[in-house]
């Protein structure tokens, strides 16, 4: 198992449903291409005013996740400091092996998640993007994203040696063994302290459906290779029988990221992520926002899911820094700003 967890953590140390921000943050390529690293343009990041605006009028204070490329750039990473000098936002790192440095090795799918690095060449590279991210934002990050969430058997350790104390890379009952990634399939949504003291937050990640109680057990078995090829997913969705929901405007509608985080309050959960990619406010950049309509609505959803979660179901807003000390028991965490 990727990061067993040491201790479990309680969020029910909230008394209201508590909502955290992370946007990986990183440059625009083309995700059904090789891996390239020179592909670095991080146009994308001039944008994320756009988002921010929004955030900023409901109370929510994001964390970005920022990757070698947004770092290296001057225009970008002082845009993000501003951001963060004002405290509406909070800087975390995000490594992408092929743009980070050292370079060298294989760039396939499997080397694009850093877990599956040699130790001293995740390590090297992760060391890289500190310093970096440091020198750019005048302070060391301490939330943690790996790259395509791949996190491996060092990472932990790495993390801990290197001043990390959050990780925010684990997909709950999500399988990337099929394209040399992860496992997280028996992995749920429950915050966790792992080696080195890295407080593990998992992205909000759920089931809705009339067998969502069954979702961990059963969606394995819907979502294999031959299932899939028969649809079986798209199938039990529609039928309302059994859908596995991500809290993200990415690939999913405001309804859904409602019903997902209303199944989680159902089901006792009270601290929920939401995420997204800051290159989907480039449309084109990612394949979730193609056009201008398409970027108005994503950012409809984010508004929209912000006023519901705050009003209607009762919720706050907090950062992962906030979230880890609270759970701990501990002094706010610092972050980056």
């Amino acid at each position: 198992m990727v990061f067993p967890p040491l201790r479990q953590l309680d969020d029910h140390v909230f008394d209201q449903p508590t909502l955290i921000v992370v946007v990986d943050t990183e440059e625009e390529f083309d995700w059904s291409a090789p891996f390239d690293p020179a592909h670095v343009s991080v146009d994308n990041i001039a944008l994320q005013p756009m988002a921010q605006a929004i955030l900023d009028r409901h109370g929510v204070v994001p964390t970005y996740a920022v990757d070698y490329a947004v770092a290296e750039d001057g225009a970008a990473s002082r845009l993000l400091r501003g951001m963060a000098g004002a405290g509406c936002c909070e800087i975390g790192a995000h490594l992408h092996p092929w743009v980070t440095p050292p370079h060298g090795g294989p760039l396939d799918a499997r080397s694009s998640y850093p877990g599956n690095l040699p130790q001293a060449v995740e390590r090297a590279k992760l060391a890289a993007l500190t310093a970096r991210i440091c020198d750019a934002f005048g302070r060391p990050p301490r939330l943690y994203k790996a790259g395509r969430y791949g996190l491996g058997p060092a990472t932990a350790g790495i993390l801990g040696e290197l001043g990390y104390r959050i990780d925010a890379s684990i997909v709950p009952f999500t399988d990337f063994s099929r394209e040399a990634g992860p496992d997280f399939s028996t992995r749920d949504a429950r915050p966790f302290v792992t080696s080195g003291g890295v407080v593990a937050l998992p992205l909000s990640v759920g089931f809705t459906g009339r067998l969502a109680r069954r979702g961990p057990r059963l969606f394995p078995h819907l979502s294999g290779r031959f299932a899939r090829r028969l649809h079986v997913p798209g199938v039990a969705a529609r039928l309302g029988l059994l859908q596995r929901l991500r809290l993200t405007p990415e690939g999913h509608t405001l309804a859904e990221m409602i019903a997902q985080t209303r199944a989680g309050l159902a089901a006792g959960q009270r601290l929920f992520m939401l995420t997204y990619h800051s290159s989907s406010l480039l449309p084109g950049a990612t394949p979730y926002v193609r056009d201008a309509m398409a970027r108005r609505e994503f950012l409809g959803a984010i508004d929209g899911f912000c006023e519901i979660f705050l009003g209607l179901l009762g919720g706050r807003a907090d950062t992962p820094a906030g979230v880890a000390a609270a759970l701990l028991g501990e002094p706010a965490l610092e972050q980056a700003a």
